[in-house]
């Protein structure tokens, strides 16, 4: 009998959990260590943030889902993983020997990258749950006395769907208050241009949000990198194509949310042949670490190269959709190691992203992430709401019972016009 560690228990180490469990059987062991009890469903914390969802409708408990289909559930983070001795040290001075181990921690977010950034500074959050509980503390404070709002990505973020997101709802919310006239709203990014995604743009992504963000009467500011933030003003550089600064910016600002850039977790900081320098964790095409073949990783912290070089540092964004997909290669891959036979699945690193823009949606398909392409879509409509709504209600019941029915992906294939979401190249 083998003791698999799954580390993380967000949208990874959720699906990771339940995949392996099915793919390998009752005989082995499987341990998840989260830091707490709590699943918060993290695409639904832009709504959170605006007020338009509670933290208990968006939240679960997943002790007892974890526990009834034979797995154990250890709700203590970890300090350090101690590859060398197949180890992970927990913050509360306990040990777990695994003799598999799969991470998926998601990232750890470097605010102190730009002075003044994040919840401890001057800006607000969406990345997390209790991010996202202080971001509407805030904007409810703001309500009585609105001004200016600036909302973007920094430099070094790898995921610009929520600022996006987060500035369309905001937008959205305050035309419904009727305080929208008294809100001036600028979007900064650190993309080159509107749209890139971080993925060198997705069709006709880049004129397809001008003209959304026109229509909405959001000035935007791209190739920008911020320098500092103090209270009430944003200090930014805007590039040249060559890298060079072209302009400075002192935004004034009531209200700020900003992506911040990700690093790799604590606990696998500096651990040679296991993580890149940032801390991401370095994997093979079977989702595997090249130097300890017991490890296995998927999500938001394995290292992925950025799609292009760009004048202000972006990374690639890591879906929903491509998380899903590393799992099920990785819970094949266990399958087959744990039976003797050679592992040979392969993720398919497709990008999805939907994004409510609160009175409709964009939605964002790239098969596969990286250019050429054999499917490129950028779609808008009130139907991405829907979908996005209909994923919060898939996931959030497939965290409860440990599966869910596809219709989901069966209405997004037909939405989209392709046959396939996800594949592996696999049995």
């Amino acid at each position: 009998m083998a003791h698999i560690i799954i580390l993380g228990a967000g949208i990874g180490g959720m699906t990771a959990a339940y995949e392996i469990r099915d793919a390998v059987g009752k005989e082995h062991a499987i341990t998840v260590v989260g830091d707490g009890p709590m699943f918060n469903f993290t695409p639904s914390n832009p709504w959170l943030a605006v007020g338009w969802r509670k933290p208990d409708e968006i939240r679960l408990d997943v002790t007892e889902p974890i526990e009834s289909r034979n797995m154990r559930f250890v709700s203590v983070a970890a300090s350090k993983v101690v590859p060398d001795a197949n180890r992970i040290d927990l913050t509360d001075g306990s040990s777990l020997n695994y003799d598999y181990l799969v991470i998926t921690t998601g990232p750890r977010l470097a605010f102190e990258r730009v002075p003044g950034s994040g919840p401890e500074g001057f800006t607000q959050s969406v990345c997390t749950g209790s991010h996202a509980e202080k971001a509407w503390q805030s904007y409810e404070e703001f309500l009585k006395n609105p001004g200016p709002v600036v909302v973007g990505a920094l430099q070094g973020a790898s995921c610009f769907g929520p600022a996006y997101e987060f500035a369309m709802i905001l937008e959205t919310d305050l035309r419904r208050r009727k305080l929208r006239d008294r809100v001036p709203m600028t979007f900064v990014t650190s993309e080159p241009y509107i749209g890139h995604m971080g993925l060198g743009g997705i069709g006709d992504s880049k004129g397809m949000l001008e003209s959304e963000m026109r229509q909405r009467h959001i000035k935007w500011i791209s190739n920008t990198r911020v320098t500092s933030i103090e209270e009430g003003q944003i200090n930014a550089e805007q590039l040249d194509e060559q890298g060079a600064v072209l302009k400075t910016h002192e935004l004034p600002f009531a209200y700020s949310m900003f992506i911040p850039p990700f690093a790799g977790v604590d606990a696998v900081q500096g651990i040679e042949g296991l993580v890149n320098p940032a801390g991401f964790i370095l994997i093979d095409e079977h989702q595997r670490n090249p130097t300890y073949a017991n490890i296995f990783s998927a999500g938001v912290c394995v290292a992925i190269p950025p799609v292009e070089v760009t004048p202000v540092p972006t990374g690639a964004p890591k879906t929903g959709l491509m998380i899903e997909s590393m799992v099920t290669a990785i819970a094949k891959n266990l399958r087959d190691e744990l039976a003797g036979k050679p592992i040979k699945a392969r993720a398919t690193w497709n990008a999805m992203c939907l994004a409510d823009m609160g009175d409709g949606g964009f939605a964002f398909i790239a098969l596969p992430q990286i250019p050429p392409r054999n499917v490129t879509k950028a779609m808008t409509g009130k139907w991405v709401h829907l979908a996005k709504v209909a994923y919060e209600k898939y996931f959030l019941h497939k965290m409860r019972k440990g599966k869910a029915d596809p219709i989901y992906e069966t209405y997004i294939m037909k939405a989209f016009g392709i046959d396939r979401l996800k594949e592996e190249d696999t049995d």
